[in-house]
Parts: C-alpha cells; structure tokens; sequence
C-alpha cells in the first residue's frame, strides 16, 4: 500500500490507524469547502488560467461523482453503482438491479411496521400535504434569486431533468417510463422507437419539421401522430409534436425544443457534406450522439457552474476519469426525482417584448412560440429573474399542486426522513426546527405539526432548509444533487474510453462541436439573430445588445 493511502484494520476493516484518523479528521467538511469554492478569486483566477486547472477538475470530479468522499469510510459510493434498492424491496436483491422500471432508491424505504409514519419519531399522524404547502410553499412576494438565475435557466432545468424524470404515476411505487435513466436525449426524440420513427424525416437524419413565416419549428400533432398531453380544448394542429408529451405546457419547454430540434438538423446537413455516402439511420445516429456530447458539455461547463456559484472553472473532459475506478452506467434515484422539483423558479408572470403574460394566457398556449419566435423568447427569458428555490414562502399558486404531489409520493414510496438523507451524505443531521429553517415562525409551525425534527420529511426539509448567503438553495441540495448530477452525467456511455474519440462523432469535425458547445452558440447558430443568452441576469448593459449576426461566434 502507498504511504499516503488510508489504512484499516479490525474485522471488517473498518477501524482507522491514527495517521488515517488523523488525515480524514482534517478534511473540510462540506460547508468548508463550499466557503472555499465560492471565495479567494485570486487563487481561483490562478488556478482557472494555469495547468493546474486539469487537477483540481479531477479532484472536484472525484469527490461529487464519489470515487473518493468526506465519509471516514475510505472509498463508501455515496451513490452506489450497481444499484441497490427500490420502493418495494429495501434489501438487496436481482429484481432491484435488473427492473428498470422502478426509480432506484438511495436508502430503502421506511419499514411498513414501524410504529410512527416516519418510523420511531414525530407524531402519529402526518401534516396534511395541502396544509403544509399552503402554510410553508406559497409565495408572500417574489424573492428573486440572489445568485441571478433566470428563466432560461429555469426552463433549461425543465426541460434537461424530464428526459429522466418521467415518473409513472399510473401505478404507485416509484415507477419511471424513462427507459434510458441517464441523459439519452429522448426529451427532443423520444423514449421508445415507435416515437422516434414518427418524429423522423427519414431523410438526411433529420427530425421532421414544420415553418412558420421563414422558421423551423416543431411539426404538429394533426401531421405527427405522436401522443402529446394537451387540453381537449387544444385542436391537433395546435399542438406541437415534441419528444417529450409535457412539452406543450410552457412555451420555453418548447422554445428550447425548437432549438434543439434546428440544432439535430444543422449537424445533420454538417455530417452529410463530410459523409455523402452515409444513409440516413448513420446521419442520425452519429447527430444523436453529437447532440448528447453538447446537452452534457453544456449543463458542466455553464449550467452546474452557475448553479454551484463555483469560482473553479469546471470542464467537460472525460478523459479525466479514464485512469480511475468508474462504472458508465447509471440509474435514476427517486430521491433524486423528488430533489429536483424546483418550482419556485417560477415567477409570478412572464416579460416578453413589453407584454405582461399571466399563467392563464401561457400556459398550453404554442401561439406564444410563433409569435414571437425564438429570439425574443430567449431574449426576455435571459432578462427575467427566476425564483429563490430554498427558504420556503416562494411557490406560486399555480404550482403548489405539485408540491403536494411531491409528498403524498414520498409517503406512498415510504421515502426516509430529511435527517437520515443529511447522515446518507455526511452532513451534520439537524437539532432543531430553527436549526434547520433559521426562521422563528416557521420553526414554531413545523414542530406543531411534526412534533420531532428527526421526522421531518425529505422534500419539505429541502425546500424549507435556510438558505446559504446568497445562494439560490441550502446546503443539502448542493451536497444531494451534486453527487446525483455528475455521476449521471459522466456515467454517459460517451465519455468512457471506448466512445469518446472522433469516431464516435463522424470525426475531428463532430467532435469539435462536441467540445466547444455553448448555450450561446446553440441558440446564435439557430436563429436570424443573435439575442443575448444566458443562464444569469444581465449583469451590466454591454451584455444585453441584441442583434450580434449569428456568423460572428
């Protein structure tokens, strides 16, 4: 063994040797290193621009993906690969890790003969989950975020999560219909092949498609029979055939459909000029997985970076991970699904182009989508702030439904308390309501209806959880979701060794667009012209000059 290794001793080999006591007892708890992360710009600054950014990526790779963790059990998976367990069997077993059908489960569920619903603590009785949300959830005033997230980024975690989670909700028992429980792009072509035959020109690999006044959008659902949940009140031509059958609901689920889909199509006709002798399954097939490699390139680099507030400049480089112990695969977790429910990005309504749009005239409403078009769309999303996520007291109305729905799910799941996911992922479990919210009021509440911090459920403790300074959440979804995030992202079969190479792309030229996707480039090389995107408020007047030709990138 290497003198820095950790070392172990005892039956199990669980008993620390006082070096290695002494070695896992001074590494920074997550709170710590979070501080460190987000401060010191200068050394940030230093690292971000010299050879010693590969490292530290690693490093941060290896600790949220947790090859390595803070746990004081050297090398413990805090998402383990095999999966373990599912909402019916909390032991391990074949049937947990062959049923795809089922979400994975990070903890087995609570046992059925407990004798308290969140098993030994609180009260015999849980809090009515309409009571609970329109108590705690429901938004008093807009609290934008302070990190500066905006509806484009609200939308992108929208419309990026619901291609794996598609929670069954025919069936109870944490079921999903995502069969590819890993980003598979099935939100822009669907999540089985009869979707996607339908969705396809067969011609050029390309995605059929309709145009409306010069532009390229989504066909509709009277041209392409594929099934799209919409009001009766909707007509067929009205409705727009997407990957997804939600993405009818909001115009920016659908505006970034659009994108993608003009995106899938110019590679398409890139991959034919270099491959002319190519048929058309090859052209679609390699654009496929183009457009995986940018979606992934695209969350890392600009979507989780803003997301985690980090000052390290995080990079999508698979190669980071090839001469570590890693398994491509991955499988969705419920706890996972439940985390990211983060409605209160929502705002109370929409700004485009000077129109105050309310949820009545925009929600199921594509007209929105063509009026528009995509530019001034993601112009007014780029500009409008999006909600604070943690902190509670920031729900809209609209969506307190889901809310709701959210925790009668985590009961029929049998989902562990909040306190036992915070020990799950070595955090300190909290002591008190006012522990944990940092606000008397809503403090007093929850201990009425609770009786016991130990049985406050998993999702109210996410979203009621205070937040961190100027953060769009608390600790406990960063410390959560991170893991979950990056071990499904890099867990992609396109960044392991055997796939990630120009082959895979249809050469030097595909995987180039691979490695240097932006959010900007993917909507600037997809529109007339370019409108200011991003995943941040304006954060000066220089960078919201619309109108820069698309050429210039």
């Amino acid at each position: 063994m290497r003198l820095h290794s950790h070392r172990f001793y005892g039956d199990n080999c669980t008993d620390q040797e006082l070096w290695t006591s002494l070695r896992l007892s001074m590494k920074p708890s997550p709170e710590v290193l979070h501080y460190i992360l987000t401060h010191f710009q200068w050394f940030w600054d230093l690292v971000n621009n010299s050879f010693l950014l590969k490292a530290f990526v690693k490093t941060f790779l290896k600790k949220k993906t947790i090859i390595f963790s803070y746990s004081h059990k050297v090398r413990t998976e805090l998402i383990p690969s095999p999966p373990t367990y599912n909402s019916k069997y909390g032991y391990l077993n074949l049937e947990s890790y062959s049923n795809i059908s089922y979400y994975t489960r990070l903890l087995p569920p609570i046992p059925e003969d407990c004798p308290l619903p969140m098993g030994t603590k609180g009260k015999p009785q849980l809090p009515d989950p309409g009571v609970l949300t329109e108590r705690f959830f429901r938004r008093k005033t807009f609290r934008p975020d302070p990190q500066g997230s905006n509806l484009m980024f609200a939308f992108m975690a929208q419309h990026f999560t619901h291609q794996f989670f598609k929670t069954d909700h025919s069936v109870q028992g944490g079921f999903t219909k995502a069969l590819g429980h890993g980003v598979d792009a099935g939100n822009i072509y669907g999540d089985n092949l009869v979707r996607q035959h339908h969705l396809r020109l067969h011609e050029d690999g390309k995605l059929k498609y309709q145009t409306v006044n010069g532009d390229v959008y989504p066909p509709t659902a009277a041209e392409v029979p594929v099934h799209m949940l919409y009001p009766e009140r909707i007509l067929p031509e009205d409705r727009l055939a997407i990957g997804q059958e939600v993405f009818g609901l909001l115009p920016g689920l659908s505006m970034y459909a659009t994108v993608w889909l003009r995106e899938h199509n110019r590679v398409c006709d890139i991959l034919k000029a270099e491959h002319p002798t190519w048929d058309d399954e090859q052209l679609f097939q390699t654009s496929r997985l183009i457009i995986i490699g940018e979606i992934i390139n695209i969350i890392i680099e600009e979507y989780v970076q803003h997301l985690s507030g980090y000052l390290l400049k995080l990079k999508f480089d698979p190669t980071l991970l090839f001469n570590t112990h890693f398994q491509y695969s991955n499988r969705i977790a419920l706890e996972f699904s439940h985390l990211y429910h983060w409605h209160p990005l929502m705002p109370d309504s929409f700004l485009i182009d000077g129109d105050d749009i309310p949820y009545s005239q925009f929600m199921y409403n594509t007209s929105l989508l063509m009026h528009y078009g995509v530019e001034k769309l993601v112009e007014a999303f780029s500009h409008q702030p999006a909600g604070q996520i943690g902190g509670g007291y920031n729900s809209h109305a609209v969506v307190l439904k889901v809310s709701e729905m959210v925790i009668r799910e985590s009961r029929a799941t049998r989902v562990q308390p909040f306190n036992e996911y915070r020990k799950r992922f070595n955090q300190k479990p909290y002591t008190s309501f006012y522990d944990l919210t940092g606000d008397v009021e809503m403090a007093r509440g929850l201990e009425e209806l609770y009786g016991d911090i130990d049985a406050v459920e998993f999702y109210p403790g996410l979203l009621l959880e205070h937040t961190r300074a100027t953060s769009l959440f608390g600790e406990s979804i960063v410390e959560m979701g991170a893991p979950f995030s990056l071990k499904g992202l890099m867990g992609n079969p396109i960044c392991s060794p055997e796939y990630w190479k120009p082959s895979t792309f249809g050469g030097e030229t595909g995987f180039n667009i691979v490695k240097t996707s932006t959010l900007k480039k993917l909507v600037c090389l997809n529109t007339k012209w370019c409108p200011y995107v991003d995943f941040h408020v304006p954060r000066n007047e220089d960078e919201t000059n619309p109108g820069k030709p698309s050429t210039e990138l």
